[in-house]
């Protein structure tokens, strides 16, 4: 797999000298009174502001198709309370258009205590919960209650420390998650990064438990599908319009879209080419 070894050099590159303690992902949750708050952090991120590759407000700030797109191939950076980060590549992602669109939490202009975060500057956190179980995480863009929901990221720090979120998220117990189970579909990447309603409204560039920073070698326009959105009912033509964007080829992905690649591959479109 010389693309993942590349992947995790480069990531061992940005995170210089950082370290990750192993201890149990569950236990690591909770504090201990009477212990030291400061979490352990990596030199990297406590440098200058001006000089981190964190991703700031101008990166954010434009539509929200163009964001569902240009977050594929960016990373996510999740830091848990004992110091240790977990990191994931976006592989796919939703587009949610605001008012116009029939999908959207926010459709018709209507803003609520629960989709506030829809409404506010480019970058916000909008986290909601399904079934009353589960919880997906959102990003605010450029429009009127616009959002970019993140589906999949392929893991690639902490993958320890996600199955035991993952574990501690499911009542039952199950069988051991391999790696390209552990964050594809939204759902799941809420667990295995141990995202909840509490980070619902953080602004990813000032929070200090989640982040995003740049990846390396973006994806050409030849490398990303884009399909129709997944689990959104009976939206009449919103049902069927391809705003959902992911990485061609990478099986971290939640729901390949068969019959779109096969149209591409006829069109000559062909993965890096």
């Amino acid at each position: 797999m010389p693309r993942k070894r590349k992947l995790l050099a480069q990531l061992s590159a940005l995170q210089n000298t950082s370290s990750f303690p192993q201890i149990n992902a569950v236990e690591q949750l909770s504090t201990t009174p009477g212990a030291d708050p400061s979490p352990k952090s990596s030199k990297y991120f406590v440098i200058e502001k001006k000089n981190s590759p964190q991703l700031q407000e101008d990166f954010f700030n434009q539509p929200c198709v163009s964001l569902a797109k240009s977050f594929l191939g960016q990373i996510l950076v999740r830091k848990l309370p004992d110091g240790r980060e977990l990191w994931g590549r976006i592989v796919e992602t939703e587009a949610y258009l605001g008012g116009e669109d029939e999908a959207s939490h926010s459709k018709g202009g209507k803003q609520t205590q629960r989709n506030a975060a829809m409404f506010m500057k480019p970058g916000t956190l909008y986290v909601y919960q399904i079934y009353g179980i589960y919880f997906c995480m959102n990003v605010s863009s450029q429009g009127e209650g616009a959002a970019v929901l993140l589906r999949s990221l392929e893991p690639l720090q902490g993958l320890d420390a996600m199955r035991e979120l993952r574990r501690a998220s499911r009542k039952a117990p199950s069988r051991l998650l391999k790696d390209w189970q552990l964050c594809n579909g939204p759902s799941k990447l809420c667990q295995a990064f141990g995202i909840d309603k509490a980070f619902d409204q953080r602004d990813l560039t000032q929070d200090d438990a989640i982040w995003m920073v740049p990846g390396q070698d973006p994806p050409g326009e030849q490398d990303v599908v884009a399909t129709t959105r997944i689990g959104i009912g009976n939206r009449g033509e919103w049902a069927q319009k391809p705003l959902r964007f992911y990485l061609r080829g990478n099986r971290f992905v939640s729901v390949v879209d068969k019959k779109v690649e096969r149209e591409l591959a006829a069109r000559g479109h062909s993965p890096g080419s």
